[in-house]
């Protein structure tokens, strides 16, 4: 009978690969405070609040503007310039925000992604030498079986 697979030991397969490192938080830390801002606007912007908060903005602006008092209102309907306006600036201040945070979220996925394959590649790599020394036992136990049969 021979044992033909000699399996790593433990020390060994954790020598074979560096450790994984958090690659993706060191990236996320070294982020400028424009670049964290920048990321704080993008989530906050892409939330259901925000666009909650949007949506009433402007039926309420639009309704007071049509219904309200007429010594009250401050935008005269249908042409709601200050409205569009108002609406520009803000989408020409966001914009830009938006864009670079989905950037640097873009580069954060990309650390993280990174970190999964060496992950993914480790395990394939012991999943391997664990189906290698699988073999090498159901072959000694077919050995084995074949022994006691002949006796």
């Amino acid at each position: 009978m021979e044992y033909k697979h000699n399996p790593p030991t433990l020390v060994e397969l954790r020598a074979y690969r560096k450790p994984v490192t958090h690659s993706h938080m060191a990236a996320r830390a070294a982020f400028s405070p424009l670049e964290r801002f920048a990321v704080k606007i993008t989530h906050g912007v892409g939330t259901i609040g925000f666009f909650s908060l949007l949506v009433l903005w402007t039926v309420g602006w639009l309704l007071w503007n049509l219904f309200g008092p007429l010594e009250m209102r401050f935008d005269p309907a249908p042409a709601f310039v200050i409205w569009l306006f108002t609406s520009n600036i803000i989408q020409l201040v966001l914009l830009p925000l938006i864009m670079v945070g989905q950037n640097l979220e873009g580069k954060f996925a990309e650390h993280r992604a990174q970190a999964d394959f060496e992950i993914n590649q480790k395990a394939e790599h012991e999943v391997e030498v664990i189906i290698a020394h699988l073999e090498n036992q159901s072959e000694l136990l077919v050995e084995l079986i074949r022994k006691i049969d002949r006796k």
